[in-house]
């Protein structure tokens, strides 16, 4: 695994370090579009392409011409040799990955973004998992703002039919997926479009999806499915070579030890879409590696901020549902709005960052900060503190991972009044005025479950997302009430050590059965509670 990980270094340069790397910006260009390293080719530190080898290696030998053939030869030999086995070994040292190193962490944005370019992209290609939704719908506003720089080929949705139809009516694309239940709906609405000429392959269900995220001319997939149901169309589009634009939080949470590893396997980038980690990876652009010391995620609190834990069990349940579906700062799904009333989305978001970025759970913060101005921050080891600010909009976010690393010139003001951010600085009214504070544990429980089932590893965080995904669910259709969540997670996790369903290196199989069981798991808590309740 060494050797064949030594020669595809030679090949393609240094990665980023592993663990708590901060990449300069030059060190984050996608590997599809890096340029051919140059001659000369080193020996010694064997190190093709590069005119230094890394700390601590031998001070390395440059090759004349006549030598520079021979390592060629080498190397086109060596090329033949890995191509022979590369299936075996890979696969095994995936495996081995899967339960070491990757366990623990690895900066997945910083493994095959390598561009370093402000160039931005010209008619890039992109599939749009769920653009019916909250991401998908901005992800097309996007497209709409900067035409001739992004074009949407193929777009799944689910069973919004009469949204999906204005949006193949708009964007002409060559691909299009539905919720199985309305794929007639789908066939007839395309057809009476009457657009001349216009023949979209049309898919339905999971299929559908996966064919979306694999489409063949797509660069770049946009995962914006909400829940674990983005699990399988995106570790496909991985596999199909796609770049990923991550909004679908569960993907890495759940999936994490099994996604971690292909990005280097199949030499694909990823980019978070999800605002904090999109703000942690600007903040990230020209720190040197080792430069990070802390990473704190901000969060507004959601819509029982300013209540005590006291007063909100004091209010009449029916109200709390109802509120816990409202946010005082955000425009997002319903699902989205609970877990930040929980304060859940924040405890996801932990561990995501543990994947995205290669940092142990004691190097990641949690601050609650009202006004959504700043999305999140990163603590330098000499005490720094760089913070991304701007509206709560998550049109930037969606922006930059599809332009990255160009800056592209955008009109994005705030999408709640429409005032440019040029008016907050003038500080008038509640403008110009930030806060912050750590969060109430007691109030928000649902944190210190996320970093424990982190720190746990294997299937627990895949657990927890899941009971968490079927609790918002009950929660919403009025089986369970809103302080029951946190208590109902606890005890599928409780349930989980006590059956020995955590695994600690499994496989899509394993993750795929994890989500299942606790879903499950779920509802047989609620059941037993109810049971001794009445």
């Amino acid at each position: 695994g060494r050797d064949r990980a030594h020669f595809k270094f030679c090949l393609k340069g240094p990665s980023p370090s592993s663990h708590m790397a901060a990449p300069s910006t030059a060190a984050f260009a996608l590997a599809a579009s890096a340029a051919p390293r140059p001659a000369p080719v080193q020996l010694g530190a064997v190190r093709f392409g590069q005119t230094s080898g890394p700390a601590g290696a031998a001070a390395p030998h440059t090759c004349g011409p006549s030598a520079l053939g021979l390592c060629a030869a080498a190397a086109a030999a060596g090329a033949v040799a890995a191509k022979a086995s590369a299936s075996g070994r890979r696969k095994a040292a995936v495996a081995r990955r899967a339960g070491s190193s990757w366990a623990k962490g690895r900066n997945l944005v910083g493994t095959n973004t390598r561009d370093n370019s402000n160039e931005p992209p010209k008619d890039k290609k992109i599939s749009i998992l769920g653009s019916t939704g909250s991401i998908g719908t901005q992800t097309l506003d996007i497209c709409r703002q900067h035409a001739g720089l992004f074009k949407p080929v193929a777009l799944a949705a689910g069973k919004n039919v009469k949204l999906l139809l204005e949006q193949v009516k708009e964007f002409q694309p060559d691909m299009i997926a539905c919720d199985e239940s309305v794929f007639e709906q789908l066939k007839a609405g395309v057809a009476a479009l009457g657009i001349s000429g216009y023949n979209p392959e049309l898919l339905s269900g999971q299929p559908g999806q996966i064919a979306v995220a694999c489409f063949k001319d797509a660069k770049t997939v946009v995962t914006g499915i909400v829940g674990c149901a983005g699990l399988i169309p995106t570790i496909e589009a991985i596999k199909a070579g796609k770049d990923i634009a991550l909004a679908n939080k569960e993907t890495l949470i759940a999936g994490g030890p099994v996604i971690a590893p292909m990005f280097e396997e199949y030499g694909v980038s990823m980019l978070p879409v999800d605002s904090e980690h999109s703000a942690i990876f600007q903040c990230l652009q020209g720190i040197p590696k080792g430069g990070v010391k802390k990473i704190i995620l901000t969060g507004s609190g959601g819509t029982f901020r300013d209540l005590s834990i006291e007063e909100m069990k004091a209010m009449d349940p029916d109200e709390l549902r109802k509120r816990s579906t409202t946010h005082p700062n955000w425009d997002m799904g319903a699902k989205i709005t609970v877990d930040s009333s929980t304060m859940m989305n924040k405890g996801l978001e932990v561990i995501e960052a543990h994947w995205l970025y290669g940092v142990d759970y004691d190097q990641i913060e949690v601050v609650i900060h009202p006004q959504s101005i700043v999305h999140s921050a990163i603590e330098c080891q000499d005490t720094a503190v760089l913070m991304q600010t701007g509206w709560p909009d998550m049109r930037l976010p969606i922006l930059y991972a599809l332009s990255h690393p160009a800056r592209v010139p955008a009109d994005l003001p705030n999408p709640r009044d429409g005032r440019n951010f040029d008016d907050w600085w003038k500080g008038e009214g509640t403008d110009g005025k930030m806060t912050f504070k750590k969060p109430d544990l007691e109030k928000y429980p649902c944190i210190a479950l996320a970093y424990k089932a982190g720190r746990r590893g294997g299937t627990m965080p895949c657990i927890l997302s899941a009971a968490n995904e079927q609790a918002v669910e009950l929660l919403l259709n009025k089986t369970i009430d809103f302080l029951e969540i946190p208590g109902i997670l606890e005890a599928v996790m409780e349930k989980a050590e006590a059956e020995n369903k955590v695994l600690l290196t499994p496989n899509l199989d394993d993750i795929v059965e994890a989500d299942r069981w606790a879903r499950d798991a779920a509802n047989v808590v609620v059941q037993a509670r109810k049971k001794q309740a009445a």
